[in-house]
């Protein structure tokens, strides 16, 4: 009560807040998102999940940088994958059916839903290894026909 009245009064002190420190735009630097191997499984979920989306948790991958995306503690057996080599990691990553399987120190396990390349393009982590394949379309005599007639 006697604060509410210092308030009203305007007899409240005021004590100015100090500029250093007051934000948090230092924490949200990209550089400031790189992934820490040694650490279990539940800190990696949740630093990636603390970076989701802005600046995104990053890591160096074939020597390319790669952001990952939404990340779930995976409570199960390993499962199968074709093996992906991860900077610093102690044990390599699982490209799944489900996405990329990652490994904390503890031996438990982080499954990352999307990853993002440099060059922006994002995609499933499951489809990693896919990620280059690119199909032409080839179009039929008949179709190609269709094709001049809508144009």
């Amino acid at each position: 009560v006697e604060a509410v009245h210092l308030i009203a009064n305007g007899k409240a002190p005021r004590i100015p807040q100090p500029e250093e420190g007051a934000t948090y735009e230092g924490i949200q630097k990209k550089e400031n998102a790189e992934i820490s191997w040694d650490q279990p499984a539940a800190a990696l979920h949740n630093w990636i999940r603390g970076h989701d989306k802005v600046p995104g948790a990053w890591t160096t991958i074939n020597g390319q940088v790669v952001t990952f995306y939404g990340s779930s503690l995976l409570d199960a057996s390993v499962p199968a994958g074709q093996e992906l080599t991860i900077k610093g990691a102690s044990r390599p990553g699982l490209v799944t059916k489900n996405g990329l399987v990652v490994f904390g120190n503890d031996g438990k396990m982080v499954l990352v839903r999307n990853v993002q390349f440099e060059d922006g393009k994002m995609i499933l982590a499951s489809k990693y290894f896919s990620a280059d394949d690119t199909t032409a379309l080839e179009l039929t005599e008949e179709e190609k026909k269709i094709a001049e007639d809508i144009r």
